[in-house]
């Protein structure tokens, strides 16, 4: 959910045909023996958990999904690939997938990857053998079973268009039974790279799984996650060559545009001003409204982003083309008298005072904050802003619904529907705003029934607008990332989703 944070490059999200990455440097560099195979990437904070079955943090999956893998994988594009499955088949009536399970794959601990590994993972993820349910994506499973130690088979109870997309390593890491209660404290996959240490506020570091089922890779024999919340001293860092890698803040781009290699990566995700539904007085519908024709998308866009960003209208980004529903943009233009004749309506005429309260990880969200006390002041709007650590937000605002105001960027993801669902009613585990819409849940639950593209297309649209209708959030802007790397480093790749795939990066001479 969100939370975190952290973006990847996938399609036109500038605001500026010239800001976009034109220039990818080729993969097909050799790697010689003199350049050293390690890399320090920087981050802007600790993941939350290790355990992929409970971390929730996309900052976390930036780092620990090149540890796991699922029965299917991303591809850069938004598609699907197979992973720890060759091959698979669905059943005409959509309820039967049946998965081949590669051969040969091992665990960092040396172990053979299993059908009882993959019983295992599912099994710990729905909560079964008295366990607690680690996801809501398995609720529609009627069963799980293994004909042989090649196949398994997940019976749904009713069919689901976005089932596939629910078995990758961010959703469904197959993890070793044997390192059961060790999870968190010892992570254990199959991926490219394996767990060596973690130092909480210090670094996350991994080491080349020297066993890995794809031949040739990884390149690297070391990768370093080092935790750096101050972008400005990361800056300094990455021109100090301590890191090799970092996001840039976007007014500093030409300090380091000659000196490094950038490329700009289209975050496909929702950065969103938002509110606790259940607290007066942001229950009322004209309130919510109000803030959203105070609030200038392009003040926080031209300060914040330096323009690296393009208005948003809901909960989708351009990225995501068909599915996102154009024109939301300018449903709320900004209208100052308009928002105070809303909050007059609502009984407000004196305006009130509120509090935003968002993490520390990342300056952009203290930044935003200032913005919007500003522009609500306009309106009458007395706004405290309160500044937290990201664990500490993650626990009161994200989980225990503690707050009244945040800001914060919703993580992509390939999914259309898995981007929207966060505000399905019944998902407690995602829905912190506390949304609830019958209309927006019948819409949720009917397009996982439909075949058609087309008529997915229009359902997902409708959600859209209902977003924007009830004026759930400020959908203010979805931005592009700037990232900067040694000129030696090549084969970096980006997704729809927050991660830093290393699989390929390699240091060519």
């Amino acid at each position: 959910m969100l939370l975190l944070l952290l973006g990847v490059m996938i399609s036109a999200c500038s605001n500026d045909n010239d800001k976009k990455d034109t220039n990818k440097v080729p993969t097909n560099v050799p790697v010689t023996t003199d350049t050293p195979q390690e890399i320090v990437v920087r981050i802007n904070d600790d993941p939350d958990f290790l355990d992929p079955h409970k971390a929730t943090a996309s900052i976390s999956y930036q780092m620990i999904l090149n540890i796991f893998e699922g029965l299917m994988a991303p591809e850069t594009d938004g598609s699907l690939k197979e992973g720890l499955a060759e091959s698979y088949e669905i059943s005409q009536d959509g309820l039967t997938y049946t998965f081949k399970i590669r051969s040969g794959v091992k665990f960092h601990n040396g172990e053979d990857l299993t059908i009882e590994d993959i019983q295992y993972s599912f099994d710990r993820l729905m909560g079964k053998n008295g366990g607690e349910k680690m996801s809501n994506n398995f609720d529609n499973v009627a069963s799980t079973e293994a004909p042989d130690t090649t196949t398994f088979v997940i019976k749904l109870k009713e069919p689901n268009s976005n089932f596939l997309y629910s078995l990758t390593a961010r959703q469904a890491a197959i993890i070793p039974k044997s390192n059961d209660g060790k999870h968190n404290e010892n992570p254990i996959g199959t991926g490219p790279f394996a767990y060596v240490k973690y130092a909480p506020g210090s670094n996350l570091v991994l080491k080349k799984n020297e066993s890995y089922w794809k031949e040739g890779l990884p390149y690297l024999d070391k990768v370093t996650f080092a935790f750096q919340s101050d972008d400005q001293a990361a800056i300094m860092s990455l021109m100090a060559n301590e890191v090799d890698l970092t996001s840039v803040p976007w007014q500093r781009v030409n300090e380091v545009e000659n000196s490094h290699h950038l490329s700009h990566q289209n975050n496909n995700s929702s950065l969103i001003v938002t509110f606790n539904e259940t607290k007066a007085p942001f229950d009322n519908i004209k309130v919510r409204q109000a803030m959203n024709y105070a609030i200038s998308k392009a003040d926080i866009i031209d300060s914040v982003f330096a323009g690296y960003a393009v208005p948003l209208g809901s909960n989708m980004s351009p990225a995501m083309g068909d599915y996102q529903k154009k024109g939301l943009e300018d449903k709320y233009k900004l209208d100052v008298a308009k928002a105070k004749a809303l909050l007059a309506e609502a009984g407000y005429p004196d305006g009130f005072k509120t509090k935003i309260t968002v993490s520390s990880h990342n300056d952009i969200y203290s930044n935003i904050a200032q913005i919007v006390a500003a522009n609500l002041k306009e309106i009458g709007v007395d706004v405290e802003i309160e500044v937290v650590e990201w664990g500490i937000w993650l626990d009161r605002v994200y989980f225990g619904r503690d707050y009244t105001m945040t800001t914060i960027d919703l993580t992509g993801r390939a999914s259309a529907y898995e981007i929207l669902n966060d505000y399905i009613s019944t998902n407690d585990s995602e829905n912190f705003f506390l949304f609830k819409n019958e209309e927006y849940d019948n819409i949720m639950a009917d397009v996982l029934k439909e075949t058609d593209t087309a008529k997915q297309i229009a359902y997902y649209q409708r959600a859209q607008e209902i977003l924007a209708e009830q004026a759930v959030s400020v959908y203010v802007a979805d931005y592009q990332i700037v990232w900067g790397s040694d000129k030696q480093v090549i084969g970096l790749k980006s997704y729809p989703f927050w991660f830093h795939d290393m699989s390929e990066v390699k240091f060519s001479n």
